[in-house]
């Protein structure tokens, strides 16, 4: 089975905070926390806000003190489940809107699980309270906000974790270091990325004239576009270019920022994509269903393919990377890797993903959670709190998420003004595309103000 290890070198060298440290066992997870509670608040209290919160309370005796969700139904389901886990066994007191829960409390670390169009006022809002944060991938909507957010973040002293997880997932940590480090691929010469899942919203609802009392559909919106309602938009609020960057936004960000992890990338020289609705015309959603995008980073390109129709070209890994190098190619997704070298006579090096079900058999009972993904999670948030206690860089930082980030959405703007891009970060703008330049800051729906 693959291994992960939390440093502890920092920790243990800290007189200044007694901390606790209690081994789990098998696969080198080690539970470190502050004997001091953390009091921690979270944001958007959907599906996977509440799996982050539940995964924390897993490795840490924090306590949740308080959620906010504009969504009732939603808010007294994720309450009852926290009260449930957490140690306290209290309940979280409830909010419909964010700015009051800031306003009311005192946090620690405040987790942002909410749609993408929301996550950078709330990300400043929450700084200014003087927390630490966890916020959910991609940290923006626009390329201006995520400098907005990483220049709040400089100018509070916060700590942030990005919740691009795979750089904690065990088997793709394991497979960093006896494959990337270990120089297995020599020379890279190209790298594909790809997702192949039907993911995009294939239907037509209609219009609703009547809004469900248990859900604020205009603060839900905030300062996204007032679309028509057609009905409550969890899970498929992704659909629309109004609430996110699509599935480039959605799904390439984790790709990309794994490969810029394993290869210590920064930002790429030029970007080019090209799509857009080939063949599911029939959908209300307006995101590409098929969208191509070119990074390029001098000695080879990063090149991502997404169709959420037909079938994948390599069924095994149908989301995914592929570093191709002079000595054979480095297959990898959530689930597993694989090196395949060039000499038949070679060994294949590979690993699988890391299930915990013995250790959290919570974990197995729990409605929508991705067991593949948990053991990543955990380790994400004891990276996190580590980096709070040792105030150092957590290994998905603010700056990291905002390359990440900002280099796909750049790769929509390329698509939609037809050329290539190329952003300069020291300017913050577009230095080879006028339209795309005009584009680097969406315009927000009054009274909220944007925030660069």
């Amino acid at each position: 089975m693959s291994t992960f290890h939390i440093n502890r070198r920092q920790f243990l060298k800290s007189s200044s905070s007694l901390l606790a440290l209690s081994a789990l066992g098998a696969h080198g997870l080690d539970v470190i926390y502050p004997t001091t509670t953390k009091r921690i608040g979270l944001i958007g209290s959907g599906w996977y806000g509440t799996s982050d919160v539940l995964r924390l309370i897993q490795v840490s005796p924090v306590e949740v003190t308080a959620i906010c969700d504009v969504d009732q139904r939603q808010l007294k389901k994720a309450g009852k489940l926290i009260q449930e886990r957490q140690k306290s066994h209290k309940q979280p007191r409830f909010y419909t809107n964010y700015q009051q829960m800031l306003a009311d409390e005192v946090f620690d670390l405040i987790i942002i699980g909410t749609p993408d169009h929301w996550h950078a006022l709330q990300a400043i809002d929450a700084m200014k309270t003087g927390a630490n944060l966890y916020l959910q991938k991609p940290i923006s909507k626009d390329v201006k906000e995520g400098e907005a957010i990483v220049a709040a973040a400089q100018q509070y002293g916060t700590i942030i974790q990005i919740g691009t997880q795979r750089r904690s997932t065990p088997h793709l940590v394991e497979m960093k270091k006896k494959v990337i480090d270990a120089g297995l691929l020599g020379d890279i010469g190209h790298i594909e990325m790809c997702c192949y899942y039907h993911m995009r919203k294939r239907d037509k609802p209609p219009v609703q004239t009547v809004i469900p009392d248990h859900f604020d559909y205009d603060l839900w919106t905030g300062p996204a576009p007032m679309l028509p309602f057609r009905g409550v938009p969890h899970r498929w609020w992704r659909a629309f270019n109004a609430y996110g960057n699509g599935i480039v936004g959605d799904m390439c960000v984790h790709m990309l920022d794994t490969v810029r992890w394993l290869l210590d990338l920064g930002w790429p020289k030029q970007i080019h994509s090209s799509g857009g609705i080939q063949v599911q015309t029939g959908s209300v959603a307006d995101i590409p269903d098929t969208q191509t995008a070119t990074f390029q980073y001098g000695d080879f390109d990063c090149v991502w393919t997404h169709r959420s129709w037909g079938k994948a070209s390599d069924s095994d890994y149908p989301w995914a990377f592929f570093i191709y190098g002079e000595k054979g190619v480095l297959k990898g997704s959530v689930h597993k890797y694989e090196f395949i070298p060039n000499g038949e006579k070679e060994a294949t090096v590979s690993g699988k993903a890391l299930y915990e079900r013995e250790k959290f058999p919570e974990d197995v009972t729990e409605k929508g959670i991705e067991l593949h993904v948990a053991a990543a999670t955990r380790r994400h948030f004891l990276n996190l709190l580590e980096s709070i206690e040792t105030k150092t860089k957590p290994v998905a930082d603010v700056m990291n998420g905002h390359i990440s980030t900002a280099s796909c959405i750049l790769a929509n703007l390329s698509m939609e003004t037809g050329n290539i891009v190329t952003y300069d970060p020291n300017r913050a703008k577009v230095t080879d595309n006028k339209a795309a330049n005009k584009k680097l800051a969406v315009d927000y729906r009054k009274p909220w103000k944007h925030p660069f």
